[in-house]
């Protein structure tokens, strides 16, 4: 698998990610609020932030539901995928909206990806559509029985 390149962060960039990750303000301009909390104009937060989004570091910007207490449904899924077939499997695979995330692994079970819809069935019925489309017959879906869900905010020190 192909490494991906390490964006260096500065000290500002660092405080800018520890104040958006979790906590971003809710306001008419919250660029503004991140910038007096952290001692800068709001120019330079805008910037950096759009500057560390071109680099890859940002992927987005937005609010993150539980979608359980929606009444939704979610399953991890694991594929039998053969390299020759990734591309098209992948193409398919991130086609739907209810896929969250899409992780090439080693191993047999080569491809790992969530899905999340409003019921099982639709699930189901994407999964059944996903073999008919990519010929990918081992994939299996692993509903979750317990979640243990955590809050994962990184810690950007200074450097």
């Amino acid at each position: 698998m192909k490494k991906e390149p390490i964006y260096k962060l500065d000290r500002t960039d660092r405080a800018i990610l520890n104040e958006i990750q979790s906590h971003f303000p809710l306001k008419t301009r919250p660029y503004l609020e991140v910038a007096e909390r952290l001692g800068l104009t709001e120019k330079e937060v805008i910037l950096r932030v759009e500057q560390m989004t071109e680099g890859g570091i940002i992927r987005r910007i937005g609010a993150n539901f539980n979608s359980r207490k929606l009444g939704f449904f979610s399953t991890l899924c694991a594929a039998k995928v053969p390299v020759e077939k990734l591309p098209r499997f992948i193409e398919v695979v991130n086609s739907y909206v209810g896929v969250t995330h899409n992780y090439e692994r080693n191993g047999d079970y080569n491809v790992w990806f969530t899905f999340i819809a409003e019921t099982q069935d639709i699930i189901e019925s994407a999964l059944m559509e996903i073999k008919r489309q990519t010929g990918i017959m081992e994939l299996i879906s692993l509903p979750a029985e317990k979640i243990f869900k955590i809050q994962v905010d990184f810690e950007f020190g200074p450097q």
